[in-house]
């Protein structure tokens, strides 16, 4: 959850399902073929297996997926997938009831457990848990996680710690980076193969000796800046072409302003040709690295929380 006294989005500027749905047609139109529905929470949008089955519709879409927290996953997970829904991802970045509190502030895990468990026997064609990595909090559960994820046919994907908005607790410190990581498993489990393929994906993904697979998000100690086809599209309809950008496209006001198919089409690929988004590679360098956005800085423009844009 965010900071308690996080600025909330007018309701107002929500794009409503008919706008979420013709700007996908227009990303589509320009080449997207998958869409991740993220958050903030997904699965607290009225009638989101609606948006599912619109979204799922379209032809030229050919990956639909979600991330949640998974608390109101168990309850959802059915009609989600009788809508449409390919694939699922779920937040957990620990196991231990206390930790979980401390880090949500709320005493939801069974439920989120639960979820998952719901989901892993719907039959998406994958389910993957996210874990972020946090050095003194909950680093020593990667064991823990990963045999966990394999018990529900899950793929735990574990991710380094990042500066984003909303952040406003981290450290250099605090950041376990990808390769400790993959020490701490290989004295484990014994050798663990990378697997070669060839994906966009941000996660490396690594095979156990006995065939479990796992991923590995390096984006702090090795950003892959330079193949990054990702972009945002908040609720409210700003586009962010990167996870760190400051500045957002304005598309609602444009559609609302009855701006035509092409004309919508024509600004969003101006923008994307002339990007030049380096956020993570920037960050890097950085010598005195901080948060990206200080809590007042968060409380003036909530775009620049990840609640907002999409984690």
């Amino acid at each position: 959850m965010p900071e308690k006294d996080y600025v909330w989005l007018p309701r107002r500027d929500i794009l409503d399902f008919e706008e979420v749905s013709r700007l996908v047609d227009v990303f589509a139109d320009l080449g997207v073929d998958r869409l991740r529905l993220t958050g903030g929470e997904p699965l607290v949008r009225r009638d989101l297996p609606q948006l599912i089955r619109i979204l799922a519709s379209k032809s030229r879409i050919r990956d639909l997926a979600l991330t949640t927290n998974g608390v109101l996953l168990k309850d959802q997970a059915a009609a989600l997938r009788a809508a449409g829904l390919h694939r699922v991802t779920v937040s957990l970045d620990t196991l231990r009831p206390d930790r979980f509190r401390a880090l949500t502030r709320f005493d939801e895990l069974p439920r989120v457990l639960s979820g998952i468990e719901a989901a892993s026997e719907l039959g998406f064609s994958a389910l993957k848990i996210d874990t972020v990595v946090i050095r003194g909090t909950n680093d020593d559960e990667l064991v823990s996680l990963l045999e966990y994820g394999r018990g529900v046919s899950a793929e735990v994907r574990f991710i380094e710690y990042m500066d984003v908005g909303g952040a406003t607790r981290w450290s250099r410190d605090a950041v376990v980076p990808g390769g400790e990581i993959l020490d701490r498993l290989e004295r484990h489990y014994g050798h663990i193969a990378p697997i070669v393929e060839e994906s966009s994906a941000p996660a490396d993904r690594f095979r156990l000796p006995d065939g479990a697979v796992f991923g590995l998000i390096s984006s702090m100690t090795a950003p892959f800046c330079t193949s990054c086809d990702r972009s945002r599209l908040t609720a409210d309809g700003l586009w962010y072409q990167c996870l760190y950008g400051v500045h957002g496209t304005d598309l609602r006001g444009p559609l609302r302003g009855g701006a035509s198919q092409n004309e919508l089409r024509g600004l969003i690929e101006t923008v994307w040709r002339s990007r030049a988004d380096r956020g993570a590679e920037e960050r890097l360098a950085m010598h005195d690295r901080a948060p990206l956005a200080s809590l007042d800085t968060l409380r003036r423009d909530p775009h620049l929380e990840m609640h907002t844009r999409g984690g």
